[in-house]
């Protein structure tokens, strides 16, 4: 079975002050939970992230990046290393977001070559996908995600693929007053299995986590987590109290339990 996750970017919120406080109300809200069976991570800016591996240290909350660069170091203004987010304390490195392709130029052949220097490094990638409204509108949603996914993963074994996260984040819902429907998200998930399926096998398929971000609220995220290929969540502005993050957890808890009591035989 794979593991659940729940997951929060904090985009550009929460200093070194706020991310402890972030951390110590977000442990006393999810102590009683049982969380063994999920992972959870929060994205910090980066000023934040040794501070808040800090904070985190000893719970089940693991810290990441938001992005980082493909070389270990050097010339790059700006930008900062798989190395660095380690030494920060890192687990997780978020690449692709909608953000960071819209604003900054980014590109699915850069963001291979970053998905290369995380999986080497040893971080956990979380790779965004995602097809914007008009894409939507043309009808072109799934193969503008099958062309996403192939470019972030070539050149991978097929035995690392599974060690990636997948986070399917239509961009014309981030930030949007509600998230895509639960049958629109069961259509891409399952049709981003089908492209790892068809290219790199069934063990592969069924191993890789798939979850969903743009627009979730611990309102819509339990019927959203009840669909078969949903992996979990990946929650921006719902989780940037630590109330709601909590929530999250507790829903993506849950929801982990309930999916492994229906496998049972």
């Amino acid at each position: 079975m794979r593991r659940l996750v729940a997951g929060t970017g904090w985009k550009m919120n929460n200093g070194i002050a706020a991310s402890r406080r972030y951390a110590e109300e977000l442990k006393a809200r999810i102590a009683p939970l049982d969380t063994s069976a999920i992972d959870i991570y929060v994205l910090p800016p980066f000023t934040s992230l040794a501070a808040a591996a800090q904070a985190f240290a000893g719970s089940p909350v693991a810290v990441g990046g938001q992005n980082m660069h493909w070389e270990d170091s050097g010339s790059w203004t700006g930008e900062i290393s798989a190395p660095m987010l380690l030494e920060a304390g890192c687990r997780y490195v978020e690449l692709a977001h909608s953000e960071r392709l819209q604003h900054f130029g980014e590109t699915y052949a850069q963001v291979r070559r970053k998905v290369d220097k995380a999986m080497s490094a040893g971080l956990v990638p979380v790779v965004c996908l995602g097809e914007s409204a008009p894409e939507k509108a043309e009808g072109r949603a799934d193969a503008v995600l099958a062309g996403q996914l192939l470019a972030s993963i070539d050149g991978q074994p097929d035995e690392r693929i599974p060690e990636i996260i997948l986070a399917y984040e239509p961009r014309w819902a981030i930030g949007a007053a509600e998230a895509a429907s639960p049958s629109y998200v069961e259509e891409r998930h399952r049709a981003l299995r089908a492209v790892l399926r068809e290219h790199r096998g069934e063990s592969v398929a069924e191993r890789t986590r798939i979850i969903y971000g743009g627009s979730v609220t611990p309102e819509n995220g339990g019927a959203i987590l009840a669909l078969g290929d949903v992996d979990g969540l990946f929650v921006g502005r719902a989780a940037w109290e630590p109330g709601g993050f909590a929530r999250i957890v507790e829903l993506v808890a849950g929801a982990a339990k309930r999916k492994a009591a229906a496998r049972k035989p």
